[in-house]
């Protein structure tokens, strides 16, 4: 059987999605705090700009995937107003229900789809046309920091094309390498402060010592670029974000 890696540790690729799932269900009902806790709540600047870069507009349709609690859904949901669509995503439900309930608590009610990314459950996008109810595929796919954790980024990031209309974008908002200067405070910060944290407040330091490795296992903004281009989007532009830590690539379909 192929293999593939979990973090630094090498396992059966049919093994992977079953224990990122196992993190995902571990740190979901705290994952927010964690997450304002490790990036200081820069995390809620980088998503915020990643939403200012989609220039969604009224009416479009858009497809948020690996969304956990929803922070993009819901920014995009109140763009799109009554005539647009958003759909929530996540192969974690627990995650998913976290997600769900937030918007609910807000007024907001999503179609939420449990589901693969690497096997999409929507229509090709090829033919549609502009946004709304009408079109055949989506306007805007988004992925915030997801797509490390899938078994086949070239399998899912091909399937995103798929389901996006043709001129469609798609924005892969990730961790990646920071600049030479901040590598080793960074590094020191990932493998001693993250798994620390982790034990204190959500009690499992081993689902933050994964998610520090799978950062240091995802490809690099430059090799990343080169992927979405191979999976079908003919311009691929790449915002380096806090020094490189983290990269915004947004993709047009061919």
């Amino acid at each position: 059987m192929a293999q593939t890696h979990f973090g630094f540790e090498t396992v059966d690729e049919d093994q992977k999605a079953h224990r990122v799932r196992g993190v995902f269900d571990s740190v979901a009902a705290r994952y927010d705090l964690m997450n304002d806790l490790l990036s200081g709540g820069l995390h809620r600047a980088w998503k915020a700009y990643a939403v200012a870069v989609a220039g969604v507009q009224p009416g479009m349709q858009v497809l948020d995937i690996a969304g956990g609690t929803g922070d993009l859904a819901r920014a995009f949901a109140r763009q799109v107003g009554r005539h647009g669509r958003v759909v929530l995503t996540d192969i974690n439900e627990a995650m998913l229900r976290v997600g769900r309930d937030r918007l609910l608590d807000e007024g907001l009610v999503l179609p939420t789809v449990v589901c693969d990314a690497e096997r999409l459950p929507f229509a090709d996008g090829a033919g549609g046309a502009g946004g709304g109810a009408a079109a055949t595929g989506f306007d805007l796919v988004s992925v915030a920091f997801g797509l490390r954790n899938m078994t086949h980024k070239e399998a899912a990031l091909r399937e995103m094309a798929r389901v996006l209309r043709p001129g469609g974008r798609l924005l892969v908002l990730e961790f990646s390498q920071p600049a030479a200067a901040l590598r080793k405070p960074y590094d020191w910060y990932s493998f001693k402060v993250m798994p620390l944290l982790g034990r204190w407040v959500a009690g499992d330091a081993d689902s933050y010592r994964y998610l520090a490795e799978s950062i240091r296992m995802h490809p690099d903004a430059a090799a990343l670029k080169t992927m979405m281009k191979s999976a079908g989007f003919g311009h691929v532009d790449v915002h380096r974000l806090a020094g490189g830590i983290v990269a915004l690539h947004v993709g047009i379909r061919c």
